[in-house]
């Protein structure tokens, strides 16, 4: 039988993964780890990439599996969720924060979900200065999730994670 502490457990072991491409921050953070179940000694995680074709859902599937087979979980099944789709409102506001700390500006806003008016950012606040007086530089940044931007103000280039 298997016990709420187990599952609350499982959780809490896949949900300290580390995102490889932005090491501050876990999948619990980004939104990507979706559900854990744990059947006997087997546990099954369900993740969701940030993008489809996201190269690091491999990566991601690994650490999950190492880091719950080293917690003596058996047999361990990570499976790829496409839908629903994520979606940036998924992140945490610590999240958020650990962006903006490691000098990436995080999303802002929600992201527009079917019909309807289409969502602008009039501008990206600068993670190391604070300044609005700021212009995309790149629609991609170091990862293909992030557009790469430059602040006028302190003319630092930083990324800033896009609204999905």
């Amino acid at each position: 039988m298997v016990t709420a502490t187990q599952t609350t457990d499982a959780w809490r072991i896949a949900a300290a993964v580390t995102d490889p491409e932005v090491p501050v921050l876990t999948i619990e953070d980004l939104g990507v780890l979706r559900a854990v179940e744990v059947a006997g000694g087997a546990v099954r995680v369900d993740i969701t990439p940030t993008y489809s074709g996201c190269p690091a859902m491999t990566t991601i599937r690994d650490d999950i599996v190492l880091a719950l087979t080293a917690a003596a979980y058996e047999r361990v099944e990570v499976r790829l969720v496409l839908s629903p789709a994520w979606t940036t409102d998924w992140m945490t506001d610590a999240g958020r924060q650990k962006l903006r700390a490691y000098g990436i500006a995080p999303p802002t806003g929600r992201s527009s979900v079917g019909p309807g008016p289409l969502r602008l950012t009039l501008s990206v606040r600068c993670p190391q200065c604070g300044s609005l007086d700021t212009r995309e530089v790149s629609r991609f940044g170091s990862t293909s999730c992030k557009a790469l931007f430059e602040c006028r103000t302190c003319l630092e280039p930083f990324d800033h994670f896009k609204v999905h």
